[in-house]
């Protein structure tokens, strides 16, 4: 899918990559009395309130959930890796747009613009997740040595949010329309997903059409590894693990062909 003189590209271009990422995370703060402190309490926030809230309110309605904090377990499991997920695909889908005077003026490796867009997702991700994580280890709910499985899940969902946003981010170039209408499609996927509810209460004739929704069995994985330290099911997790190479190979071969008319479109 990758070619070795586009990687030897990046190679030689690691230190723009990690420059930029770095300047996009002190730009995101400065400017506050806090700065980057900020990358702690909000998602430390988020937790607390999952927890005193939600596991008050819903922790008796979760099927097989057992102890204090079980529900706002199963929420930020969804909750969490949705929003990577999320940042990667939305930021994606703009992510030429928006470099728009960079890609006219530089002459640099294009691609290093959507490995930028996922690595600060990654980031992001990676100080709030560790927070969860102590969460759970201070709360006796670390799910022990089935965690490793997350590891998996993770690298599938970051191939499947890598491909989609590199379908995006080029079509979305010579048609605008493609950003609009994935923004108002994330919404009804969002509530599509079983992040927020479990299956059990989707009414059983609907309960099938999630096989059809390849973040669904992600999540699903997810909320088992945390919440009840279970292994994922790894044959649900074949779909979205095909359909996530594919986009991927979609996303490079249109990127190949397109490059060059980007340029003009921009």
């Amino acid at each position: 899918m990758i070619s070795r003189s586009m990687l030897g590209g990046v190679w030689r271009y690691r230190g723009f990559i990690a420059g930029s990422v770095r300047r996009e995370f002190q730009a995101k703060y400065r400017n506050s009395l806090l700065g980057a402190a900020w990358t702690v309490l909000n998602p430390l926030a988020m937790i607390v309130v999952y927890t005193v809230i939600f596991s008050q309110v819903m922790g008796n309605r979760l099927p097989g959930g057992t102890g204090q904090f079980a529900y706002s377990i199963y929420l930020c499991a969804g909750v969490l890796t949705w929003g990577l997920f999320a940042e990667i695909t939305t930021r994606g889908q703009n992510v030429f747009l928006e470099n728009a005077n960079l890609i006219k003026k530089l002459q640099f490796p294009r691609i290093c613009l959507p490995i930028v867009v996922v690595l600060n997702a990654l980031v992001n991700f990676a100080i709030i997740f560790g927070l969860f994580l102590v969460f759970l280890v201070a709360t006796g709910a670390f799910p022990g040595w089935s965690f490793l499985a997350f590891l998996p899940v993770l690298a599938i969902q970051i191939l499947f949010s890598i491909g989609l946003a590199m379908v995006l981010g080029v079509l979305n170039v010579f048609f605008r329309d493609v950003g609009q209408f994935f923004t108002i499609l994330l919404q009804f996927w969002f509530w599509f997903t079983p992040v927020v509810y479990p299956i059990t209460a989707l009414p059983v004739e609907f309960r099938s059409w999630l096989a059809w929704n390849p973040m669904a069995s992600v999540v699903q994985a997810y909320q088992g590894i945390l919440l009840r330290g279970e292994l994922p099911h790894w044959q649900s997790l074949i779909p979205v693990s095909v359909l996530a190479v594919l986009l991927c190979a979609l996303g490079m071969q249109l990127f190949r062909k397109r490059a060059g008319e980007m340029v003009d479109e921009l």
